[in-house]
């Protein structure tokens, strides 16, 4: 079977003159190699065929044989490391946390440790009979997120 390793520090060697970044790597049952790789602003299939390219000239079929799929990472794919959650700052999110608490937000900020969202709350406000909007940060560490994936609205 191929190596998961190899394979990253292929797809690593390649893209560190690159302006594209290494998302995830796998190899599943059947040697099929899985790489998925985002830019900051858009993966071209330029991109992509390029990388396969240079993964294929430096692994041998000759000594076993597999299958290689890169390709982009999906607009509706959860996040997978912290470039991700920077690229997408601003933007309309959906988080579920690991205790099953789903919200959605817009992405204020992330750094290494954590990230924040502006989530709307309605809230009754002393005196008044109606329920008003009211945004709240919260700060949470990656290792209570489960998932955070963009949410697309077509307007």
């Amino acid at each position: 079977m191929i190596d998961k390793n190899e394979v990253i520090q292929l797809a690593e060697e390649y893209l560190s003159s690159s302006d594209c970044y290494l998302i995830h790597a796998e190899v599943k049952p059947d040697n099929i190699i899985v790489v998925e790789i985002d830019h900051d602003e858009a993966v071209s299939i330029d991109d992509c065929v390029a990388l396969s390219r240079y993964i294929e000239e430096r692994l041998d079929r000759n000594v076993e044989d597999y299958e290689l799929e890169v390709g982009s990472a999906g607009i509706a794919s959860p996040f997978r490391i912290v470039r991700q959650y920077k690229k997408n700052v601003g933007n309309e999110v959906e988080v579920l946390l690991c205790n099953g608490i789903k919200m959605k937000g817009i992405l204020l900020s992330a750094d290494e440790q954590a990230v924040t969202i502006s989530v709307a709350k309605q809230m009754r406000q002393e005196g008044s009979k109606r329920k008003m909007t009211v945004r709240e940060e919260r700060s949470y560490p990656y290792n209570e997120i489960k998932y955070t994936k963009n949410i697309i609205s077509i307007r």
